[in-house]
């Protein structure tokens, strides 16, 4: 019998540290990045980040930077944790990979699934893994249109959505998005979705009480199922914070509302936890602490802390047992659907939020303490409204903040700032007028004291520049 073919790792050559520069022409020649102008980056150069540890970041230069951004909304359990990079090569050295298909699973799928069913509101005991977010809602469309179909309405294709939402890239992950550069391009959204305006007091409220805005809100999801025909309308999906929208935090009427129209046409409640998932907003999932209850869970990003991707659906028993008990085959998969290094990770990484107690510890501690520290920015001559959600937050930046008039749009002021928050060590997502966080779950009061010192340095800098230029 022939020998198994294996290849020795050779030992490591110690390779020349390149340059800032060099790395920056290496990005430019070959990668293309995600929302990105590539001419613009090109001249302009790349930051390269080097290393990560707890909350902090390290660039090409050696700049430490705090991270209040937790990479892109999912480094929740912090950079550098053993646990989880040990579950990885473990699980690299047992089984690297195999696929779920053909009627196999591998432990650590299995394993993940029923920690997932243990973490999650109890209509949910089962679940369809994806690669990421993106995927995740992919497989939603498919599923709830499979689903109606299974019971003999194959009419009910239409979901609803939101404008200014974000549900992935692909091309029904950005159909159901509401973000209308995206819909620019590609032709989209794809048929049979279609959106009502989203839940932002500034935007539709002002004149009214915010509770009173929550339910007049909510209430354009009936208008638009009654438009639309309810015996078409097969699903709505939101964020219960939409968090690349700009952390638009909904009265704490909207949801119970919401929740109540859905049930009164019968219709799937899908809730988008891949930013709001793993303990962001102080409960395990967003629809805990905005009062709803899905039929479907879209997650990702915050189930792996970011070390690796996964993604996936939760789904409540009411699907559930439609796919199961109808039978025949759900045709829908991918390749790395329970990919068991990522489903490691994952394991490792919830029991890590569990053993840490961070859920506890962004309801009860770091995320009032947060919340009592931003509401101090309201008494910066930028700053609208300051407003957070457990680990989340946003500043609305305005020319008056008595008034909320907005800047002029083309001055892109949010930008300003982000700029200096990058010279001062900081990540912050500006997204149009508004500056929002979400730093990783293990902050400490100490580093929001830090973070906030940092807040209040760069907002300075931001109104010494609007008041050079002329803008105030």
């Amino acid at each position: 019998m022939q020998d198994p073919i294996v290849i020795q790792a050779p030992a490591l050559a110690q390779k020349a540290q390149r340059s800032t520069r060099e790395w920056q022409q290496a990005d430019a020649a070959h990668f293309l990045h995600p929302f990105t102008d590539s001419k613009a980056l090109a001249a302009k150069g790349s930051r390269i980040i080097t290393k990560a540890e707890n909350i902090y970041l390290w660039d090409s230069e050696g700049h430490k930077i705090l991270d209040a951004m937790s990479g892109l909304w999912c480094v929740n359990v912090g950079y550098g944790q053993p646990s989880l990079v040990e579950a990885a090569t473990r699980q690299l050295q047992q089984l690297p990979f195999y696929n779920a298909f053909f009627q196999t699973a591998t432990p650590p799928a299995i394993e993940l699934a029923e920690l997932l069913a243990e973490v999650s509101p109890p209509q949910f005991q089962h679940v369809f893994f994806a690669g990421s977010g993106s995927e995740g809602n992919d497989t939603v469309v498919r599923m709830v249109r499979h689903y109606w179909a299974s019971l003999g309405q194959p009419e009910r294709q239409v979901i609803i959505s939101r404008e200014n939402a974000y549900h992935g890239s692909t091309m029904a992950g950005a159909s159901l998005g509401g973000m209308r550069y995206m819909h620019a391009q590609g032709g989209l959204p794809i048929p049979g979705i279609t959106h009502i305006p989203q839940p932002y007091w500034v935007e539709h409220g002002q004149g009214m009480d915010k509770d009173t805005f929550g339910k007049v809100a909510a209430g354009w999801l009936e208008a638009k199922i009654l438009e639309v025909g309810p015996e078409k309308v097969a699903a709505f999906i939101g964020e219960p914070v939409q968090g690349a929208g700009g952390v638009i935090i909904p009265p704490a009427t909207y949801w119970p509302e919401i929740q109540r129209i859905c049930d009164k046409y019968g219709i799937l409640l899908v809730s988008d936890e891949v930013i709001c998932g793993f303990g962001r907003t102080g409960a395990w999932f967003g629809c805990e602490t905005q009062g709803s209850r899905p039929d479907l869970m879209t997650f990702a990003k915050g189930v792996t802390s970011g070390y690796i991707p996964l993604g996936g659906v939760m789904v409540s028993e009411r699907v559930a047992k439609v796919l199961i008990e109808q039978g025949g085959e759900f045709e829908h998969g991918f390749t790395y659907s329970g990919h068991p290094v990522a489903a490691a990770v994952a394991v490792a990484n919830i029991r890590l939020i569990q053993k840490l107690r961070l859920v506890e510890h962004v309801r009860d501690d770091v995320g009032p303490y947060l919340a009592q520290q931003f509401a101090t920015l309201k008494d910066h001559p930028l700053v609208g409204d300051a407003e957070t959600c457990g680990l989340m937050g946003a500043l609305l930046l305005v020319k008056d903040p008595a008034t909320l008039t907005p800047f002029p749009a083309e001055l892109e002021i949010g930008m300003v700032c982000r700029g200096h928050c990058f010279g001062n060590g900081l990540i912050m997502r500006a997204v149009g007028n508004r500056m929002i966080i979400a730093p990783p779950l293990v902050m400490t009061r100490a580093q929001v004291d830090e973070m906030m010192a940092l807040i209040r340095r760069c907002l300075d800098l931001t109104l010494a520049d609007a008041r050079s230029k002329g803008w105030l």
